[in-house]
Order: structure tokens, then sequence, then C-alpha cells
């Protein structure tokens, strides 16, 4: 299904995937939608498992999920939520944030996920950013107590009247709820009392509400993460949203009886997409874990038979690390690439190909380009995969937005089928282009037969005695020299070249890795240009990161050109 893509003229680099109208696999494209698709087909099955800290483990089944989220969008039709009204989401991966997201589409408002990670000062922004009229926060995560520090932050809401909350600040907010709470704490309420509002609303009222949404209606405000900067606000529709979560099985290649664990937050898009899609639209089963803690998360694979772990590549070194991983079962893993340090557990045995040969933001909502997993090596030839069902790819001059010849280098553009409604609070005309295009600020080029070929940020491209490196290609390399557990590469100021290539390295513990032993390596896999000048080794902690794992490569190089400054001296 993506292993082609139709070029409309080979002269430049415009590449387009097939029709959506020929993508299997979809359904309803609104999520309202998916969610009465799914709930109704598959009832009896279980849908969810989430541990509690009591040491009980709740377990939800398809029917359980569509009545809580009907629970929760009566309570939120009793507060007053009008169609397209924002509802922030300030919670860990647990079923009350898939319920309250699901609620808000089905009463007909957007879900605004929160950073749990956020300081004060950033959830400000984000709660002042959102417009939010209804705030569902959990009280206590790694030691935050979100309803101190949104009380804090302003006080107009413990003086919550019998008109809800009336704030300067956030002006648009009138209602803060808190999971967990027995009784209201500095003006929010319990999340029991929340449900209890809406039981004389009549399912038929909302049901009204879900049939009245169209695909063309904002679903989901998704923040980026802010590896560039501060967080933009995301407008995703139902339709993109929907679609995605309808495809990401068929791009997997997961299976009906598939457990799935996510390592990383829900109010991210890839992990929504990657978690709820990839279990719950095939009858699956989304396993719940609140935060990533290696030793309970091998506890939870072996206990819950997980076959199907969603994360990033340094977690899956954390995942090694932990004291129990030699002497879990962890035999009920399928979807785990044989590269993964995982596999190598004695008890896993698998040969499932991962689908990283794909590209995309949270502006599309994830996937724009991709190869399903199984594509043979004869198709993939270490491109990106090709523009996915009903998505356009360019590649433009980032100066002038012309599009440029057929491979040549440039800024990656798309535009189609998932592309966001637009950035909240500013005009489509400085988000588009005359095309209808995202510039996406990513740098790449598209070759002859289709294939996109991701490089990394534009302004990540180091360019070195005349050539152009691209720092994602260097990583990739570099993760496989044995004894490196994190590389990130960056280019320093140099008078001599314009910018050297520097490889920043986080060792595996007790590992004895050299900086003579990273470039020989080095060496025997990439260009001469492409082999680092230097290898700094830092500890994980001094590599800046969003929470997301995209480390802030402005940050970096400072301190990387402060570490090359110090030993010169």
């Amino acid at each position: 299904m993506e292993g082609f893509a139709w070029v409309p003229d080979p002269a430049i680099s415009v590449a387009k995937g097939i029709p959506l109208s020929e993508e299997p696999g979809l359904g309803t494209l609104t999520v309202s939608g998916w969610l009465r698709e799914v709930t109704g087909q598959f009832g009896p099955r279980e849908a969810l498992v989430q541990p509690r800290p009591d040491g009980s483990t709740e377990r939800w089944t398809y029917a359980d999920l569509w009545d809580r989220s009907m629970e929760v969008a009566r309570s939120l039709v009793a507060c007053g939520l009008g169609k397209g009204d924002r509802v922030g989401i300030l919670a860990t991966n647990r079923a009350e944030f898939i319920s309250a997201f699901l609620g808000t589409v089905l009463a007909g408002g957007t879900a605004a996920p929160l950073s749990t990670f956020s300081t004060p000062g950033e959830l400000d922004q984000l709660i002042m950013a959102s417009c939010c009229s209804v705030l569902i926060v959990e009280p206590n995560v790694l030691g935050k107590d979100f309803v101190e520090v949104i009380a804090d932050l302003d006080p107009a809401i413990e003086k919550t009247g019998p008109d809800g909350i009336v704030s300067e600040r956030y002006p648009f907010l009138r209602h803060a709820i808190a999971m967990d709470l027995k009784t209201v704490r500095r003006g929010f309420e319990p999340w029991n009392v929340f449900l209890r509002s809406g039981k004389n609303i009549p399912d038929a009222v909302v049901a009204g509400r879900a049939a009245s949404v169209t695909p063309a209606d904002a679903a989901g405000l998704f923040f980026s993460s802010g590896s560039t900067g501060r967080p933009k606000g995301i407008l995703n529709s139902h339709r993109g949203i929907a679609i995605q979560l309808w495809r990401w099985p068929r791009i997997f290649g997961l299976r009906s009886d598939e457990r799935v664990w996510v390592l990383n937050g829900f109010f991210w898009s890839a992990p929504f997409g990657m978690g709820l899609g990839g279990a719950l639209s095939i009858g699956g089963t989304l396993v719940l874990l609140s935060t990533f803690d290696p030793e309970k998360a091998i506890a939870l694979i072996e206990a819950e038979r997980i076959t199907c772990p969603m994360g990033w590549p340094h977690q899956w070194a954390q995942l090694v690390a932990a004291p129990n991983f030699t002497s879990a079962d962890l035999s009920s893993l399928r979807c785990v690439h044989p590269e993964n340090p995982i596999s190598q557990h004695p008890t896993v045995s698998t040969d499932w190909q991962e689908p990283t040969r794909i590209y995309g933001n949270t502006e599309t909502f994830t996937l724009s380009t991709g190869y399903c997993s199984g594509t043979p090596e004869e198709i993939l030839r270490g491109a990106h995969g090709f523009p996915l069902p009903g998505m356009t790819v360019k590649v433009r001059d980032p100066f002038t937005g012309e599009a440029l010849p057929m491979g040549e280098r440039g800024e990656l553009a798309v535009k189609g089928a998932t592309l966001m409604l637009g950035y909240a609070g500013v005009p489509i005309d400085e988000t588009f282009d005359d095309e209808g295009y995202f510039p996406t600020g990513d740098g790449g080029y598209i070759d002859a037969e289709g294939r996109v070929f991701w490089e990394g940020r534009l302004n990540d491209i180091i360019k070195t005695g005349g050539a152009n490196v691209s720092p994602v290609e260097v990583d990739g390399i570099l993760l496989q020299c044995p004894g490196v557990k994190i590389v990130k590469t960056v280019g320093i100021p140099d008078s001599l070249l314009g910018e050297m290539v520097v490889c920043c390295v986080v060792a595996h513990e007790g590992a004895a890795v050299t900086e003579a032993g990273v470039r020989a390596f080095a060496k025997e896999h990439l260009a001469s240009f492409k082999v680092p000048r230097r290898v700094v080794f830092l500890s994980e902690d001094q590599l800046s990161q969003t929470g997301s794992a995209k480390v802030k490569t402005a940050d970096l190089r400072t301190l990387v050109a402060d570490i090359l400054e110090t030993e010169s001296v």
C-alpha cells in the first residue's frame, strides 16, 4: 500500500500518496465515530488495564470505555460546554485521561492535553494558550501537586462561585476538576462529584452533539514539545486524528490480540496515536502505566503479557538495566525489533520489523510518510517512506518557497488529509504557503521514485568544508557503536571548516568507550567528511531535553563549545 508514490512531474521534487479513498481499514472519520465503532464492535473485550497505587488493577472492557466516556460527556454538558469549547487535560497515562479526552469529543468540545513535565511557568503559558473553559488535572505527579501549582498561579480559582470560576488571568476558565480528590481543594472539584453532575443529562443529548460533529471540526489541541522555542498549540481535526487512529495498526503490522504499552505521555500526538490507534482500533488491549519506571515496567510486561511496547531508544536501555530484567519472563513480547536491546533477553524471540523509517509532525498528527512493517530492504533503501494516502510532500527552497529539482536538498513541506487546521492564534497565511503546504523546517529530499528522505532540522544541518552533513545519519550509525547509549551530533563553529562535526555521547554504564574508538567506528561506516572531528562524553542529565527525547540542540551546542574552549585553554 505504501510501496509507491505518484510523482506528478519528474523534474520537480513533489510526490503524492495514493488517494485517501483507496486506503484500506478506514472507518468513520470523526474521533467520536471511531469510538462508537470500536466500542460497538469489541464491546466485551478488554480495552484498558490500569495498575493502581493500592496494588489493585482496574480493567475496562470496550463497553466500559464507552460508558465512562459518555459519563464524562454528560458532565461536560452539565458544565455548559459548547461546541468547540476546549477542555484542558493535565494527567499521566491513566484511564481517566482517555475517558476525559473521548468524553470531550463526544460532547462536541476540543480536548487540549497538557504536558505533566511542565514547570509552573510553562503550565501558565499552556493554560492561557489553550483558552480552556474546563480544566481537568491529576493532582500528584512525581512530586508535583498541580492543584497547588495552578491555584497559586491564579488565586481566583479558589473563589469559585455559583457561576463557576471568574478569572482575569484565565478568562475562559469556568470549571476546575481534580482526579483522586475526596473533597473540594483550593477551588478544584473532586472527579467523582464532577461525574455525578451529569447524571440527569439524557444520553440522547450527547448523541445529538456527537452526530453534529464533522470531520473538519477541531478534536484536539496538542502542543509541540518546545525543542525549538515556546510550545505552539496545534489544532488537529477530527478527520486527521481519526485517520491516524485507524492507520497505526496497519503501519505497525499489529494483530487483534495485541497488548500494547506506550512508554510516553498521551499529551504528545505520537504516543496518543500509537497507543489508542495501535491497540483499540483492532480490538486489542491498552496497558497503562502512569509514569515510566523501568523496574515496574518489566514487572508489568511479565504480569500483563504485553506483546507490543512502544517507546524511545534510551528507554530500552533503561529497561535492560532494571534489576529484574534478567529474571523476568518476557516471552510475550512480539513487536520488538531484533536490534532492540530487549530482544537479547533469553525469553524473547522475534523477527518483527519496527517501522522506524517514517516521518511526521504533530502538525500532521504523526505520520505523513512511511513504510509498513515488513517492507523489504530493496524498497526501504534508507528512505523515510513514500507519502501516505492523501498526503503530498514537496521539497522547496526555504527562502523562495519554490519547488526544487528532483533529488535536490531543501525544506520538506507537506499537505493533505491529516494536516492541522492551523496554529492556535496564528493566521493561516503565516502558517501555510500559497499552495497550502506546511513548511516543516525539516531538511531532506525526494528521489526519482517518490521516496522521501528526512535529514533533520534545517538549522541542525552541519555545513563543514563545503559539504552538508545530516546529524540524523551520523547519530543512526553511532548508536550501533558498542557501548554507546545515546548520541547527538552537532556542528560547532570552526575557522577552517565553517562548522566542525562533534558527537556528544552518553556511554552505557561500565562500558569502555573512548573517543578514538568512536571515531574509528565512524570511519568504517561514514564518508570521511561525516566522521566527527571530536567526540565529547556527557552524562545523561547534561543532555537538556524536552521530555519527548528531543535534545535542545541550541543548548547542547553552547555546552559543547564551552567544553572544547576549556580544553583548549
